[in-house]
């Protein structure tokens, strides 16, 4: 799928916060195309880059950069928020519902944005640093802050608990409502915890990995020109291909 789209590989590259910009700005030099990036660098994408898109100026936050290696610029983007909008279930579409947004990072700006340019009624932001969330609802111009995380028709957990283990999870069983939508923003081999909760309350469940696909192949296609398949996308995610 690689090699279809134009690309020759993609490598994965840990790095620690205070080693960010120096590594991406050698990244267009070594001749990549262009980076993801996840938690927790997203917000020192944007400040790294040079031209950046309304969108991703909007959140305050960028998942994707793309070098022009010809005029040494770094460009950013923001697909997280086309990404989840898109795996959205079309009975649950943001317009006119209430929805709760878990954290208030990169991926969680990214949410908040989405939702309301999407329509939501009310979004609800809960996060454990209040002072964070109130910026973040204050820089978007929409949202309110809550103490203790409310029902709603969508919820978004865009925090990081559930990542490094299954027990863990943002909310307990009781603040799960029958017959809403969550979306797990973290990814991770077993499933998570909230997912599992949300499947036994009878709410509907989407997997991070499915933010994942869509995000990735809208990066792909920002990178290629080209339309890229999410089925594909998902056989390589999954395993039954390589890594796109």
């Amino acid at each position: 799928m690689m090699r279809a789209a134009g690309l020759e590989r993609y490598q994965r590259l840990p790095v620690a916060p205070e080693a960010f910009e120096d590594t991406v700005r050698a990244l267009g030099p070594a001749g990549f195309r262009g980076a993801n990036v996840t938690i927790p660098h997203k917000e020192a994408a944007l400040a790294v880059a040079d031209e950046a898109t309304d969108a991703a100026r909007a959140i305050g936050a960028a998942n994707t950069l793309t070098f022009d290696t010809a005029a040494g610029t770094i460009h950013a983007d923001n697909t997280d928020a086309p990404g989840l909008l898109e795996v959205i279930p079309g009975t649950h579409a943001p317009a006119g519902r209430t929805a709760l947004v878990l954290g208030a990072g990169g991926a969680a700006r990214a949410a908040l944005y989405a939702l309301l340019r999407a329509g939501a009624a009310d979004v609800a932001v809960h996060n454990r640093t209040r002072a964070r969330a109130e910026r973040m609802v204050a820089d978007l111009g929409g949202g309110r802050v809550v103490e203790a995380p409310v029902r709603a028709d969508l919820v978004i957990n865009a925090t990081s608990v559930g990542l490094h283990g299954f027990k863990a999870s943002p909310l307990a069983a009781d603040e799960v409502g029958v017959g809403s939508c969550v979306v797990d923003m973290v990814y991770r081999d077993g499933g998570t915890r909230l997912l599992e909760i949300t499947s036994e309350r009878g709410a509907i469940g989407v997997d991070g990995l499915e933010v994942l696909i869509a995000q990735g192949a809208a990066s792909l296609e920002r990178w290629t020109g080209r339309p890229v398949s999410r089925e594909a996308m998902r056989r390589g995610v999954r395993g039954s291909d390589p890594r796109p």
